[in-house]
Parts: structure tokens; sequence; C-alpha cells
């Protein structure tokens, strides 16, 4: 992240995901009208799998919408570490009913195989996708300007799933020429089976990603060798021990043990954590950071002796 994107207060931070969750909220439901009614007239099960797929935009969107607006508020006397598991546990929700629909097309496109049906108005069909196609590549855009000022998991997520909704929308054209061109019957429920596929494997990933937030799953090992470096960097630091990362919501949380010359002062050994902080949160600075000093040697309990 540039300096410049480094100024962005979090006030503005705030403002920038409220916009990008009620604009994904605004397209998500934009692209079901105009595609429940293209499959109303053309009866392609692909373009109803699309239809589904913009139904799981608008469910997930609007998870992240209030996610957002519930995860950034700041930590109150009943909540010290803040609002962020009640987007995980939204996620478990939105996987476990994205799942449901991803069964519910499969068996649509299994009947459709034994009873094949000619697709209607295709030129409709395709000039729906090719609509999708251009406001879902717009809100993108917009998206990854947000994540480049905020830093947003949240956007960041929901800008991947847009993302690969251009390729499903893309599908669904070659899935309507091929049956309106080539009487190619198939190529429609065929193409359906495998966005369901799709749908189901990113509610396994929607759903992993949430379990390992509630239950505290460590930071990738890449950000805590990230964070290893820049406490053992600083000069007085001996070494370290006892991290413990761990994600909620928009927020990280990071605890560790440093290690000093036991004849340093306390107002000098207080001066070194908050030299090392101010370092960690530098390069995470959505980061909790609580530091413990401890002097050099001193014997660590069996719990504290992992890193």
């Amino acid at each position: 992240m540039s300096a410049t994107e480094m100024k962005t207060t979090p006030e503005r931070a705030a403002k920038l995901m409220k916009r990008a969750t009620a604009a994904s909220v605004t397209v998500a439901t934009i692209l079901i009208a105009v595609k429940l009614v293209a499959w109303m007239i053309t009866d392609s099960v692909s373009l109803l799998s699309s239809v589904i797929d913009s139904a799981m935009d608008v469910l997930a969107s609007l998870v992240n919408f209030i996610a957002v607006r519930h995860a950034i508020q700041p930590a109150d006397p009943e909540h010290r570490f803040g609002h962020g598991k009640a987007e995980p546990l939204a996620a478990l929700a939105q996987a476990a009913f994205i799942s449901g629909t991803g069964v519910f097309l499969v068996v649509e496109a299994a009947h459709r195989l034994s009873d094949p049906r000619p697709i209607e108005q295709g030129a409709v069909g395709i000039g729906v996708m090719g609509f999708s196609i251009v406001l879902t590549a717009i809100l993108v855009v917009y998206q990854r300007y947000v994540i480049r000022k905020t830093s947003s998991t949240v956007v960041h997520a929901d800008s991947l799933h847009y993302t690969m909704d251009v390729l499903v929308n893309g599908s669904v054209i070659v899935a309507i020429l091929l049956a309106t061109r080539l009487d190619w019957g198939f190529a429609d429920p065929i193409f359906a089976i495998g966005i369901a596929g799709y749908i189901m494997y990113n509610a396994w990933k929607i759903g992993r990603r949430a379990l390992d937030q509630l239950m505290d799953r460590e930071l990738p090992n890449e950000a805590r060798e990230r964070i290893k470096k820049i406490v053992l960097d600083h000069p007085a630091v001996v070494s370290m021990h006892d991290l413990r990362t761990r994600r909620s919501g928009v927020n990280t949380f990071i605890q560790l043990h440093i290690e000093m010359d036991g004849a340093l002062s306390l107002s000098r050994a207080h001066a070194v954590s908050d030299k090392v902080e101010a370092a960690i949160l530098e390069a995470f600075p959505d980061a909790e950071v609580i530091i413990h000093s401890d002097p050099e040697g001193l014997e660590k309990p069996p719990s504290l002796a992992m890193q």
C-alpha cells in the first residue's frame, strides 16, 4: 500500500466500505430482476443458474452490508474484542443456504437432461448476459479502488466473487449460443451443472473461512514470520516467544512476549515495547497489539514456550 493510500482515515475507510457493500447489493438486485425476466422468456436452465447465482450475490452482499456496519462498531463494555465475529456467524448461514440452492440447481439440470427443451429467444438471454457482464465489471473496478484505500477483507472477498461472476455470465452466453446456433440442447443443462458446482465450491470456501475465524485460527505463516522479523529487527529485543494471532471480522489481534536485557530500566523497556508495537501497527494497521516484556533468560512456563 502506498503512502497516499495509507493516509485514508478510519472514518473515510468506513464510509468507503459502506458504499462498496451498498453498491454490491444494488447491482445484484438489478441483475436478479433482469435475469429473472430473461429466464422466463428463454426457459434456459443455464440462465436459471445465473439467476440463482445472482440471488446468492444479493444474499452475500446483504450479509456483507450488515456485517460491515456491525463489525466496524468500536468495542464496548459488553464486547471488549469488538463485534467482528458477527461476520463469520452470518457467513456460515450464508454458506448453508448457498449449498442448498446449488443442490436444487443440479436436480433441475438433471431433469432437463432427461427432458430437454429448446431455448426460446436466445438473443434476449445473450443481451441480458452482456448487460450483466458490463455492470458487474464496473462494480469490480469500484471495489478494487475501495480495497486499495481500506485493505478491507470483506470487500476483497466480495470483489473476488463478482470477478468470477463475469466468467459465469460469459459461460451462460456460450451455453445459449451452442444450444441455439448449433442445436446442442445438452449444452444448456451441462453448463448449469458446472455453474452449480462453482456455486457449491464457493459455499465451501465461505464456510471454511467463517469457521477459521470462529475457531480463532492463527494468521498464515507468512504473516507470522513477518511479525517475528519486525520484532527481532529492533536492536534491544533479544528474542520473542508466545506469539498468538487471530482475526475477527475486519480486525486482527496480535499478542506476544519480547525478551530484553534484564538491566534495562522499566521506562526504557516500555519505550522499546512501544517502538515494536508501532512497527507492527505500521505493517498491520487494523491490528490490536499486546506486548509483554520479559527480562532475558527468564524461565518460561511450558504453555508459553511455543512461538
